[in-house]
């Protein structure tokens, strides 16, 4: 191997594979930062938008619940300022019977309606993979159909079918003597169970679908090698790999359901038994815009999303454990 002597010109091969061997870091980094700005360029709009419509909301609303609006002059009828009022609205909302007992009627109501809906879902995307499945794309289209209406238009549709008078379902019941009444107060629960469930099965069991067709082929015809019924596929290779899919639609579920706000906020001038702190999202709203307190409707909005974050991470963290368990 030849040496550079000293005083003796380097060769001109020698010279440009050095060049080339320099250049090449130098091309890899200014490859990595022009990578680095594309993600950059994808992710800054998502980080505005979510900066914007949930951490400046959500910090607004930690501002408001902390504080109070104090009227001065004569029966309150002066100038308004606001003044910190620690925990004060938090201690308001808890000790509102009305807004507790809105949340024990929404976790009873998640408590039915989740599992049913995720049961219901789950045997309707196993239906329409199945490989002896006919007419597929128009049954998944007529299934994800309600979830394309919105909740306000499907109360009114439902609302129509559960007044006496107008329901065809009411006068169908009373011709074979059977007494329906689904408005009143130990049946609307139940009522709001059934619109939640016809709008969004559809839109969980596409989901389902999704989760499923990314299951490789392969372990279905492995499957019907070693003589495995549909059965048993179904129960032994397809619901466990739609695991992830039934975690996340848990959750979404588990968060939707103590959402619950049009449905009952359509149906309550159908239904006596329907009050402004049917559920807590409505009790909130009328704190804010009926009793004109949106400090204490803040605090019940906060107290809301915490329980919404215990119910979901206590879901994942349930499911996820039984999952490692059965592993």
């Amino acid at each position: 191997m030849s040496r550079a002597v000293p005083g003796r010109p380097e060769p001109a091969g020698r010279k440009r594979a050095r060049g080339a061997g320099g250049g090449r870091p130098r091309r890899a980094t200014r490859t990595r930062t022009r990578n680095a700005r594309a993600a950059a360029g994808f992710v800054l709009p998502f980080l505005a938008l979510f900066c914007l419509c949930f951490l400046a909301p959500l910090g607004y609303a930690l501002h408001q619940s902390l504080h109070r609006t104090e009227r001065t002059g004569p029966l309150g009828l002066g100038r308004e300022h606001e003044t910190f009022a620690g925990l004060a609205n938090y201690a308001h909302a808890l000790a509102d019977d009305r807004f507790l007992a809105g949340f024990g009627r929404v976790l009873l109501f998640g408590a039915v309606q989740i599992p049913l809906m995720i049961v219901l879902a789950t045997a309707l995307a196993l239906l329409l993979e199945s490989a002896s499945a006919r007419g597929v794309a128009f049954f998944r289209t007529a299934f994800f159909l309600p979830y394309g209406v919105p909740g306000v238009i499907a109360s009114l549709l439902w609302g129509f079918l559960y007044v006496p008078g107008i329901s065809p379902l009411v006068k169908i019941a009373d011709a074979l003597g059977w007494h329906l009444d689904f408005l009143s107060r130990g049946t609307v629960l139940w009522s709001l169970a059934n619109i939640v469930t016809w709008q969004f099965t559809g839109y969980t069991m596409l989901v389902l679908i999704a989760q499923l067709k990314s299951v490789p082929g392969e372990l279905y015809e492995a499957a019907r090698i070693d003589g495995a019924s549909a059965w048993h596929v179904a129960r032994h290779i397809k619901i466990p790999l739609i695991r992830p899919a039934l975690q996340l639609t848990g959750v979404f579920s588990i968060i939707g359901t103590l959402q619950l706000f049009a449905e009952p906020m359509v149906l309550r001038p159908l239904a006596s038994s329907i009050d402004s702190g049917y559920t807590p999202n409505l009790h909130a709203y009328s704190e804010a815009f009926v009793g004109n307190d949106p400090q204490v409707a803040a605090a019940e909005a906060v107290l809301l999303a915490l329980v919404a974050c215990a119910l979901s991470f206590g879901f994942l963290r349930l499911a996820g454990g039984h999952a490692g368990e059965r592993r």
